[in-house]
């Protein structure tokens, strides 16, 4: 597949491509990424519309929640990212509660059309993620991507693979669940090897 791959942040200009890519369903069971954004009763009862809602105010407050891929001018992935503060239910999880108290910011969605999954767009857009971080004077990054088992489904993936962080150059600094790690990457620290 000849990708002409491109990154934008989503800012209200681009709020079509998202609604384009995310389709009727907010990207999976109205998520419209606002999972981490809020507690669980907030987010069951926005669920749908009232996320889609709560989202497009954190895109029109100026925040930049994260990059939208493009595939020239079609919008084919979604990566959401932003400083950990932004994601309180991150705090409130004992899986994926802070490691310590460095400022971080924290990778928590990815979501690649159905047609471009499974042909490294979750990777580019990771890349792409740790540039702009890096850009916005992040010094550290943070993954909680999933390491199943046996295959995952799609949908169940929304958090990344740990393969995907580690061949990004993060690596694994807390493991609380079998299946959870928490990955970092130091943005400016050379790799070793």
């Amino acid at each position: 597949m000849g990708v002409k791959f491109q990154c934008h942040p989503l800012t209200l200009d681009r709020w079509r491509d998202l609604e384009a890519l995310f389709g009727p369903r907010g990207a999976c069971g109205g998520c419209w990424c606002m999972y981490w954004r809020l507690t669980h009763a907030a987010f069951e009862t926005k669920k749908g519309a009232g996320n889609k809602r709560a989202f497009k105010s954190v895109v029109r407050s100026d925040e930049r929640p994260g990059l939208i891929a493009y595939d020239g001018d079609e919008p084919i992935g979604w990566i959401a990212l932003a400083p950990r503060d932004a994601y309180p239910r991150l705090a409130r999880s004992r899986v994926l509660k802070p490691v310590d108290d460095q400022p971080v910011w924290s990778v928590t969605c990815f979501f690649v059309a159905k047609e471009y999954r499974r042909s490294g767009v979750s990777a580019r857009l990771l890349k792409a993620a740790v540039r702009y971080a890096k850009a916005c004077g992040a010094k550290i990054i943070e993954g909680y991507p999933v390491e199943p088992k046996k295959n995952t489904p799609d949908p169940f993936a929304y958090v990344g693979l740990a393969s995907t962080f580690r061949s990004a150059g993060f690596d694994e600094v807390a493991r609380r669940s079998p299946t959870r790690p928490i990955m970092r990457r130091e943005i400016g620290r050379r790799r070793r090897g």
